[in-house]
């Protein structure tokens, strides 16, 4: 393998493309090849966020920024030139360590795009269920299985893989930044809503009040 190489493939022979596609957040997130994205903490500015999402060739594609009023609760996801894409809220008070997705800067019921909840209370790696804001049902839409300090994960669609999370092992992340690591977006896959669904895991592993 060639110096800054991924080691993970980038064919679609690989990742075959969903027959149809999976769009949360918008379809200008939808490719019909797997992306393979870079997640790194270091290379945002103090005070802009927690990290940064770069493609294989380095370009900024989204960032995250904390609310300057209610750090631990509340996080947006920017697009590369800054314009809020969607936020992130945490209900409080709840036993599962609920989540709620808004459209853009907004907390109003009416642009919730999806809801995430720990599957059960009591966990080893943490388990997700994802719920699209229009299901009424207690089935979740999608899945999370992860182990946050393994920097390792998969996201599923009932029973299909749609992205994976995996330690970056490449020349740039060994060089510049050891805590980097890597998501694979498969093809027909809403890359912004895997990085939201990412953004709670962070939020969840950095929550050191207990399982509750």
């Amino acid at each position: 393998m060639a110096s800054g190489e991924t080691r993970f493939p980038a064919s679609e022979l690989a990742y075959p493309p969903l027959v149809n596609p999976i769009v949360v957040i918008g379809p200008q997130f939808i490719v019909p090849h797997p992306m393979d994205l870079t997640i790194s903490e270091k290379i945002l500015k103090i005070g802009e966020g927690n990290f940064g999402v770069t493609d294989v060739k380095g370009n900024l594609l989204f960032k995250v920024r904390n609310n300057v009023i209610s750090i631990r609760d509340r996080r947006t996801l920017l697009d590369s030139a800054g314009h809020p894409l969607v936020s992130l809220k945490q209900k409080i008070l709840t036993a599962h360590k609920r989540w709620e997705v808004f459209r853009g800067d907004s907390n109003d019921p009416g642009d919730l795009i999806f809801s995430t909840k720990k599957s059960s209370m009591l966990q080893v790696r943490t388990e997700l269920d994802v719920f699209l804001a229009s299901n009424t049902s207690n089935v979740p839409d999608f899945k999370v299985k992860a182990s946050w300090i393994e920097r390792s994960g998969t996201i599923y669609a009932g029973d299909i893989v749609i992205g994976q999370m995996h330690k970056e092992h490449t020349m740039q992340s060994i060089v510049f930044d050891a805590d980097s690591f890597a998501v694979t977006v498969y093809p027909n896959v809403d890359h912004a809503f895997i990085i939201a669904l990412v953004v709670i895991l962070d939020e969840i592993s950095d929550d050191h009040s207990g399982d509750n």
